[in-house]
């Protein structure tokens, strides 16, 4: 009960979710019509496809998905008529003659006042249109489409399904309520009746090419500042006992770093003596990618028979960058006996969304295996990961039989990968030696000196930001002017110039502004982008005063400086020698950056 409780009410904020902006005109079409005979009918078809089509996807493979892109076809070569009818009634009356006699002309979906309205016309405009519905991807959901995939079709994955369109479908229900008052309102205010009818006609008409457009699912999703997962998240916490991840030991738990998502050392120790590995789950669906690079859209039916690696990673997060020479080397090794590795780009920032920033950085970066664009964070969810990196390795039964958190211990992570091509019959796989050959790591993907690192990934914006030094504090989303901390201890930082510090990242709006870094540690990466034109910023950084010299990073030259031409990280310090506490300082000689993070190495 209590699980159906919260898919009824992750149902209940999908209208919040972008996803569902173009599915709007379809459901104020009927605002004039009553509400028991046409609006309900019109939610019940609705909360019925969806429950139906969200079934077969989780339990029916891939194939499901295809016959549901062409009903989505279909829907929309209906629903473009449907609009037509309601914008031009005379192309309805020419359209409806033929149908007079079958009892299901189109004409019943744009009738005037007056006219008797029908249920099952309704209904049917319902199904349709839920054909269309592609709801956000939120932990709710996630929960239950990962239940279905993981235990087989059961009733109580349906009625889940059913209590999450249910909540969806009275979220609507309540807007088509307030949407037919306000209807009638301006008919018996403006007799503008007709001008309505043909402006919801518009509205439709664009709601069709926003969805032929794939706006619904990719671009709404993107772009949009209304985030509904967080307050899922917060009713999954709230009204259910928080669950370890897929495949993490207490051991694992009690090692993660107290302030930080982007990494975890390893959850488990391989057994001794290549003892059986346990089975810890299956490979869920991967059919919540929204795009997949170098690859067609791979399914777990494309895979059986195959050892598989899977790769959480994002494209600015430093530890991903660190542990890809390894990824992208028993990619190469392994390929000729089986193994498939799929990197899963799952974002971090917003402008990691971008797919073309993703094109560039997996071609920039060398990765030639399959990356699927995980924007709605669907395979995420699936797994129920919360890292990058995270590795999660998978036999030739498509079970999960070892995971990894994070950087490190690659050679335990390769053994598995040879234990489980053995036994999907690879025996000669032994033979090859383990590690990568020496260069393969450098620049940024080099390994961090972890022994003497005392500075933590710092975010920039207020959302996450901790140890913020300058006086004052941060002004939330508007301009402030700023002055350096004038005696930063370790981690402390600090803005100096007139600067927006928004929830994800701080902007600067003049030229000559800095930001400063009171740190200890061999390298220091920052995470920046250009202003929103996309020009390049100047800038100039310093180590306790002076150029860095010998110990600029790989975007710096030696007398500091450097230019920020796209939005990804950078190395901006690589020190020799032993390792001690400095004062960093980037001033930028540009307005419009984007700082996001600091991290170390």
């Amino acid at each position: 009960m209590l699980l159906i409780v919260l898919a009824y009410l992750g149902g209940a904020l999908t209208i919040l979710s972008p996803c569902i902006l173009p599915v709007l005109p379809f459901v104020f079409a009927r605002a004039d019509q009553p509400f028991v005979k046409s609006g309900l009918p019109l939610l019940a078809g609705m909360a019925f496809t969806f429950a139906i089509v969200a079934t077969l996807a989780a339990v029916g493979g891939g194939w499901v998905t295809q016959a549901n892109q062409y009903g989505r076809w279909l829907a929309i070569a209906l629903l473009a008529i449907f609009g037509l009818t309601l914008l031009l009634p005379r192309f309805a009356d020419h359209l409806m003659r033929p149908f007079v006699s079958a009892g299901n002309r189109l004409s019943n979906f744009a009738q005037e006042d007056g006219q008797q309205v029908r249920p099952g016309a309704s209904f049917l405009l319902g199904i349709g249109t839920g054909l269309l519905w592609a709801p956000c991807a939120g932990p709710i959901l996630g929960l239950v489409l990962t239940g279905a995939a993981l235990r087989g079709a059961s009733v109580g994955t349906t009625l889940l399904l059913l209590a999450y369109a249910a909540g969806a479908a009275t979220s609507l229900a309540i807007a088509l309520l307030i949407g037919g008052r306000v209807f009638a309102a301006m008919k018996r205010s403006l007799g503008a009746g007709e001008w309505v009818r043909r402006g919801i006609g518009v509205a439709m008409l664009g709601g069709v090419l926003a969805i032929a457009l794939g706006l619904d699912t990719g671009v709404l999703t993107r772009v949009s500042t209304i985030a509904t997962s967080g307050i899922e998240q917060k009713l999954v916490d709230k009204l259910s006992p928080r669950k370890a991840p897929l495949a993490m030991t207490a051991a694992a738990d009690a090692n993660a770093p107290a302030n930080s998502g982007a990494m975890m050392r390893a959850a488990q120790v391989i057994p001794n003596n290549a003892a059986p590995l346990p089975v810890e789950g299956v490979l869920p669906t991967l059919n919540g990618a929204v795009q997949w690079l170098n690859s067609p859209p791979l399914t777990v039916q494309d895979l059986r028979g195959k050892v598989v690696l899977v790769d959480f990673w994002t494209y600015s997060c430093i530890n991903c960058l660190r542990s890809l020479p390894y990824v992208k080397a028993w990619a190469q090794k392994y390929k000729d006996q089986g193994l498939v590795v799929i990197g899963v780009h799952a974002p971090e920032f917003a402008f990691e969304r971008d797919v073309g920033n993703v094109k560039k950085a997996t071609h920039d970066l060398g990765i030639d295996y399959p990356v699927a664009i995980d924007n709605d964070f669907a395979i995420w969810r699936a797994l129920n990961n919360q890292y990058w990196p995270a590795h999660y390795f998978v036999d030739a039964k498509g079970q999960i039989r070892y995971h990894h958190f994070g950087e490190g211990d690659y050679a335990e992570s390769e053994k598995v990968i040879q234990q489980l091509l053995a036994e999907a019959g690879h025996a000669d796989v032994s033979k090859v030696a383990l590690g990568i050959t020496s260069g393969s790591a450098q620049g940024v993907q080099a390994a961090a000196d972890s022994t003497d690192m005392r500075s933590p990934e710092t975010y920039i914006g207020y959302q996450r930001a901790e140890n913020f030094a300058s006086p004052g504090g941060e002004a939330q989303d508007k301009v402030h002017t700023y002055a350096a901390p004038s005696q930063p201890v370790v981690n402390d930082w600090g803005l100096a110039g007139a600067w927006k510090v928004g929830a994800e990242h701080a902007t600067l709006t003049e030229p000559s502004g800095r930001i400063v870094y009171r740190f200890h540690a061999r390298d220091l990466h920052l995470v920046l982008g250009p202003g929103q034109d996309g020009k390049p910023v100047r800038f100039r950084v310093s180590v306790d005063g002076a150029a860095p010299g010998a110990a600029h990073g790989t975007d710096v030259a030696a007398d500091g400086s450097g230019i920020v031409t796209e939005q990804r990280l950078y190395q901006l310090v690589r020190q020799t020698g032993d390792v001690a506490d400095h004062t960093f300082s980037i001033e930028f000689l540009d307005a419009g950056v984007q700082a996001y993070a600091f991290t170390f190495g």
